[in-house]
């Protein structure tokens, strides 16, 4: 599977790490930086980049890596056709994808251990999506509305 990854200065040491790991799992790795720790990077270009690579590449999957990832996170979301989703436990990797069929994982590399978070992925990247109907109709529902502002009727 194609894993782009985006981080910041907090999770250039998580990014390194799962791009060696994602490597040694036999993943085609795409970084899209930062390739040096500089300590007041911005994430934006970085995540941005790598959400784009997954929104273009129909079938891979993306990380971005900040302190909390969180900004990281809002700014994958940023891109048409991106479903980020911030994990911090296995059950929130998993869900992510099961019920969200997110394409991109959100991670605090300052909220977790380097196991911790290698294990957030490796739950993520091994869940399908459900294709529950009730799942793939809130999903239309929001990509309606990223393509046109379409706002889902009222129940």
């Amino acid at each position: 599977m194609r894993v782009y990854l985006g981080s910041d200065h907090a999770g250039f040491e998580l990014k390194e790490h799962l791009v060696s790991w994602l490597k040694g799992q036999g993943h085609d790795v795409v970084d899209a930086g930062p390739a040096a720790f500089d300590a007041v990077d911005d994430y934006p270009p970085f995540v941005l980049r790598a959400a784009e690579g997954v929104a273009g590449d129909p079938g891979s999957l993306g990380l971005v890596i900040g302190g909390s990832g969180n900004g990281e996170q809002i700014a994958a979301n940023k891109v048409a056709g991106v479903r980020a989703a911030l994990a911090w436990s296995e059950e929130t990797a998993k869900l992510a994808r099961e019920h969200n069929d997110a394409n991109v994982l959100g991670i605090g590399g300052r909220m977790h251990s380097l196991d911790e978070a290698t294990r957030f992925v490796e739950v993520f990247l091994s869940t399908p999506y459900s294709d529950e109907e009730r799942h793939t109709r809130r999903i239309a529902m929001l990509s309606r509305y990223e393509e046109n502002g379409e706002l889902p009727p009222l129940p």
